[in-house]
Protein backbone atom coordinates (compact mmCIF):
# COMPACT_ATOMS: atom_id res chain seq x y z
CA UNK A 1 0.00 0.00 0.00
CA UNK A 2 1.22 3.70 -0.99
CA UNK A 3 2.36 6.46 1.56
CA UNK A 4 -0.53 8.97 0.81
CA UNK A 5 -1.01 12.65 1.82
CA UNK A 6 -3.33 14.25 3.84
CA UNK A 7 -5.78 15.62 1.80
CA UNK A 8 -9.00 17.38 3.48
CA UNK A 9 -11.83 14.74 4.39
CA UNK A 10 -14.92 17.30 3.04
CA UNK A 11 -15.35 15.42 -0.35
CA UNK A 12 -18.59 16.43 -1.86
CA UNK A 13 -20.82 13.33 -0.40
CA UNK A 14 -22.64 10.82 -3.21
CA UNK A 15 -25.83 9.94 -3.23
CA UNK A 16 -26.46 6.77 -0.85
CA UNK A 17 -26.64 3.91 -2.33
CA UNK A 18 -30.65 2.83 -1.61
CA UNK A 19 -30.09 -0.51 -0.39
CA UNK A 20 -27.31 0.38 1.40
CA UNK A 21 -28.05 -0.90 4.63
CA UNK A 22 -29.85 -3.81 3.34
CA UNK A 23 -26.67 -5.34 2.27
CA UNK A 24 -26.73 -8.87 3.56
CA UNK A 25 -23.23 -11.29 4.48
CA UNK A 26 -25.01 -13.93 1.69
CA UNK A 27 -25.21 -11.33 -1.29
CA UNK A 28 -21.36 -10.33 -0.16
CA UNK A 29 -20.13 -14.10 -0.16
CA UNK A 30 -21.26 -14.12 -3.74
CA UNK A 31 -18.36 -11.96 -4.21
CA UNK A 32 -16.38 -13.95 -1.52
CA UNK A 33 -16.92 -17.64 -3.07
CA UNK A 34 -13.86 -19.11 -1.48
CA UNK A 35 -14.74 -17.67 2.32
CA UNK A 36 -16.75 -18.74 4.82
CA UNK A 37 -20.05 -16.95 5.24
CA UNK A 38 -19.11 -17.10 9.34
CA UNK A 39 -16.33 -14.58 8.40
CA UNK A 40 -18.59 -12.10 6.07
CA UNK A 41 -20.97 -12.11 9.19
CA UNK A 42 -18.76 -11.24 11.79
CA UNK A 43 -16.94 -8.18 10.29
CA UNK A 44 -19.01 -6.89 7.59
CA UNK A 45 -21.08 -4.71 10.21
CA UNK A 46 -18.18 -2.65 11.38
CA UNK A 47 -17.35 -2.21 7.46
CA UNK A 48 -20.92 -0.90 6.76
CA UNK A 49 -20.70 1.35 9.61
CA UNK A 50 -17.41 2.64 8.87
CA UNK A 51 -18.43 3.83 5.13
CA UNK A 52 -21.50 5.28 6.50
CA UNK A 53 -19.15 7.26 8.84
CA UNK A 54 -17.06 8.05 6.11
CA UNK A 55 -19.88 9.14 3.51
CA UNK A 56 -18.60 6.59 1.57
CA UNK A 57 -22.33 4.72 1.07
CA UNK A 58 -22.75 5.29 -2.63
CA UNK A 59 -23.14 2.10 -4.74
CA UNK A 60 -19.24 2.94 -6.34
CA UNK A 61 -17.79 3.05 -3.62
CA UNK A 62 -19.35 0.25 -1.62
CA UNK A 63 -17.74 -1.87 -4.44
CA UNK A 64 -14.45 -0.36 -4.34
CA UNK A 65 -14.49 -0.86 -0.81
CA UNK A 66 -15.24 -4.72 -1.34
CA UNK A 67 -13.47 -5.38 -4.12
CA UNK A 68 -10.33 -3.86 -1.94
CA UNK A 69 -10.74 -6.83 0.38
CA UNK A 70 -11.35 -9.00 -1.85
CA UNK A 71 -7.86 -8.47 -3.24
CA UNK A 72 -6.46 -7.50 0.18
CA UNK A 73 -7.97 -10.06 2.37
CA UNK A 74 -9.90 -12.52 0.82
CA UNK A 75 -10.86 -14.48 4.16
CA UNK A 76 -12.65 -11.20 5.13
CA UNK A 77 -10.89 -10.72 8.37
CA UNK A 78 -8.03 -8.48 8.77
CA UNK A 79 -4.83 -9.76 8.29
CA UNK A 80 -1.26 -9.72 9.33
CA UNK A 81 1.42 -9.54 6.80
CA UNK A 82 3.38 -12.72 6.81
CA UNK A 83 7.48 -13.27 5.61
CA UNK A 84 7.91 -13.35 2.28
CA UNK A 85 10.86 -12.95 -0.35
CA UNK A 86 8.83 -9.82 -0.97
CA UNK A 87 9.74 -8.11 2.78
CA UNK A 88 12.57 -10.20 3.95
CA UNK A 89 16.19 -10.98 2.45
CA UNK A 90 17.44 -14.60 1.93
CA UNK A 91 19.92 -14.42 4.87
CA UNK A 92 17.97 -11.54 6.94
CA UNK A 93 15.93 -10.89 9.77
CA UNK A 94 11.96 -10.80 8.95
CA UNK A 95 10.78 -7.87 7.57
CA UNK A 96 14.03 -6.19 6.57
CA UNK A 97 13.49 -5.33 2.89
CA UNK A 98 11.19 -2.66 4.82
CA UNK A 99 13.41 -1.33 7.09
CA UNK A 100 14.83 1.50 5.23
CA UNK A 101 11.86 2.08 2.87
CA UNK A 102 11.68 5.70 3.10
CA UNK A 103 8.94 5.50 0.91
CA UNK A 104 7.03 3.84 3.14
CA UNK A 105 8.65 6.43 6.38
CA UNK A 106 10.59 3.37 7.65
CA UNK A 107 13.51 4.79 9.67
CA UNK A 108 15.28 1.19 10.30
CA UNK A 109 14.80 -1.68 12.07
CA UNK A 110 12.42 -2.91 14.13
CA UNK A 111 10.42 -0.76 11.65
CA UNK A 112 9.84 -3.01 8.76
CA UNK A 113 8.27 -5.70 11.28
CA UNK A 114 5.98 -3.24 13.60
CA UNK A 115 4.66 -1.48 10.52
CA UNK A 116 4.36 -4.54 8.47
CA UNK A 117 1.09 -4.61 6.15
CA UNK A 118 -1.99 -5.21 8.39
CA UNK A 119 -5.98 -4.67 8.56
CA UNK A 120 -8.38 -5.39 5.25
CA UNK A 121 -6.45 -2.41 2.98
CA UNK A 122 -2.76 -3.88 4.61
CA UNK A 123 -1.50 -0.65 6.06
CA UNK A 124 1.93 -0.77 5.92
CA UNK A 125 4.68 1.98 6.78
CA UNK A 126 5.52 3.59 9.95
CA UNK A 127 4.08 7.21 7.52
CA UNK A 128 0.89 6.01 7.44
CA UNK A 129 0.69 4.09 10.56
CA UNK A 130 1.89 8.01 11.80
CA UNK A 131 -1.06 9.67 9.56
CA UNK A 132 -3.74 7.31 10.38
CA UNK A 133 -2.99 7.05 14.31
CA UNK A 134 -3.39 11.27 14.11
CA UNK A 135 -6.44 10.80 12.10
CA UNK A 136 -8.16 8.43 14.11
CA UNK A 137 -6.70 8.84 17.77
CA UNK A 138 -5.69 5.33 18.12
CA UNK A 139 -2.21 5.58 18.86
CA UNK A 140 -0.91 2.63 16.37
CA UNK A 141 2.88 3.62 16.58
CA UNK A 142 2.92 2.56 20.10
CA UNK A 143 0.33 -0.62 18.90
CA UNK A 144 0.66 -1.03 15.46
CA UNK A 145 -1.43 -4.70 16.22
CA UNK A 146 -4.69 -2.65 16.83
CA UNK A 147 -4.87 -2.25 12.77
CA UNK A 148 -6.17 -6.12 12.74
CA UNK A 149 -8.45 -4.85 15.36
CA UNK A 150 -11.72 -5.24 13.25
CA UNK A 151 -13.44 -1.91 13.99
CA UNK A 152 -10.41 -0.15 13.50
CA UNK A 153 -9.15 -1.90 10.11
CA UNK A 154 -12.58 -1.31 9.10
CA UNK A 155 -12.14 2.21 9.76
CA UNK A 156 -8.90 2.25 8.74
CA UNK A 157 -10.36 0.91 5.32
CA UNK A 158 -12.71 3.53 4.97
CA UNK A 159 -10.61 6.35 5.97
CA UNK A 160 -8.10 5.80 3.51
CA UNK A 161 -10.66 5.06 0.76
CA UNK A 162 -12.03 8.54 1.35
CA UNK A 163 -8.42 10.09 0.69
CA UNK A 164 -8.26 8.27 -2.86
CA UNK A 165 -11.53 9.05 -3.62
CA UNK A 166 -11.26 11.52 -6.47
CA UNK A 167 -8.82 9.44 -8.30
CA UNK A 168 -11.08 6.49 -7.66
CA UNK A 169 -14.30 8.10 -9.46
CA UNK A 170 -12.51 9.54 -12.19
CA UNK A 171 -11.18 6.03 -12.59
CA UNK A 172 -14.48 4.42 -12.48
CA UNK A 173 -15.79 6.53 -14.91
CA UNK A 174 -13.21 6.00 -17.41
CA UNK A 175 -14.33 2.50 -16.81
CA UNK A 176 -10.26 1.64 -15.86
CA UNK A 177 -10.52 -0.92 -12.62
CA UNK A 178 -6.67 -1.29 -12.86
CA UNK A 179 -6.26 2.38 -11.77
CA UNK A 180 -8.78 2.45 -9.66
CA UNK A 181 -6.45 -0.40 -7.92
CA UNK A 182 -3.55 1.15 -8.38
CA UNK A 183 -4.64 4.23 -6.47
CA UNK A 184 -5.12 1.75 -2.73
CA UNK A 185 -2.21 -0.78 -3.60
CA UNK A 186 0.35 1.26 -5.68
CA UNK A 187 0.19 -1.27 -8.18
CA UNK A 188 -1.76 -3.84 -9.82
CA UNK A 189 -1.21 -6.94 -7.22
CA UNK A 190 -4.60 -8.58 -6.59
CA UNK A 191 -6.43 -7.13 -9.90
CA UNK A 192 -8.15 -10.46 -10.87
CA UNK A 193 -10.11 -10.47 -7.46
CA UNK A 194 -10.56 -7.08 -7.77
CA UNK A 195 -12.30 -6.86 -10.66
CA UNK A 196 -14.17 -10.32 -10.14
CA UNK A 197 -15.63 -8.92 -7.27
CA UNK A 198 -16.46 -5.47 -8.69
CA UNK A 199 -18.33 -6.96 -11.32
CA UNK A 200 -20.08 -9.49 -10.02
CA UNK A 201 -21.38 -6.76 -6.83
CA UNK A 202 -21.90 -4.46 -9.94
CA UNK A 203 -24.52 -6.92 -12.02
CA UNK A 204 -25.93 -8.22 -7.99
CA UNK A 205 -26.74 -4.56 -6.69
CA UNK A 206 -28.60 -3.45 -9.94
Amino acid sequence: MQTIANPSLSAPTQPTFRNFLAITPALVQRLFPATPLAHIAANLPPILAALATANLTDKSMLLVALATIRAEAECFQPLTEQRSRFNTSPSGPPFDLYDHRHDLGNQGPPDGADFRGRGFIQLTGRANYAQFARETAHDLIANPALACEPTIAAELLARFLVHREAGIRRALAANDLAAARRLVNGGINGLDRFTSAFHIGATLLN
